[in-house]
């Protein structure tokens, strides 16, 4: 199944589950960590955000769509913090290269794949494996969740 343009599928956080679907139809999904490193300042782990941004456009040539998970509510106030600051960068990058951005809420995505809008990790990885995909980690498997949802209700295949 061919594409009309490349979509990537972005579930933000220090561990960020990234899935990229080309236009030709092959995906391509992993985690990339963004963890400061020892002695590096606050901002740093932005920076390398919008680096590997760059560099993933640059490898998979034009990204025509940007989905990122909508999170409405976190445990802790770091992890808002770095949601927060990594979802504007990430929008700052898109209107940079003019790419279309949405975020989706959790639990549509979640309805979408397993069934539920309040599935818990283990059966949203489980309902994408069902799908063909084989994630590593919870968060690979929330952007693959996404990238499904995308595909399947944006429109995008031609």
């Amino acid at each position: 199944m061919t594409q009309k343009f490349t979509v990537l599928a972005l579930d933000l956080g220090t561990a960020t589950g990234w899935a990229l679907r080309q236009r030709d139809g092959t995906t391509t999904s992993g985690t990339q960590h963004f963890k400061p490193q020892r002695f590096e300042g606050g901002g740093m782990r932005f920076l390398r955000f919008k680096r590997w941004l760059t560099e993933l456009r640059s490898t998979a040539g034009d990204i025509g769509a940007v989905y990122f998970e909508e999170v409405r509510r976190h445990t802790g106030v770091d992890a808002a913090h770095v949601y927060g600051g990594l979802m504007a960068h990430l929008t700052a990058w898109c209107e940079q290269h003019q790419v279309p951005y949405q975020g989706v809420p959790v639990g549509a995505i979640k309805r979408h794949v397993a069934g539920r809008g309040n599935a818990g990790k283990g059966e949203v990885a489980t309902a994408v494996k069902k799908r063909g995909y084989g994630p590593l980690d919870d968060n690979e498997a929330d952007a693959l969740a996404l990238l499904l949802w995308a595909v399947d209700t944006e429109g995008d295949a031609e």
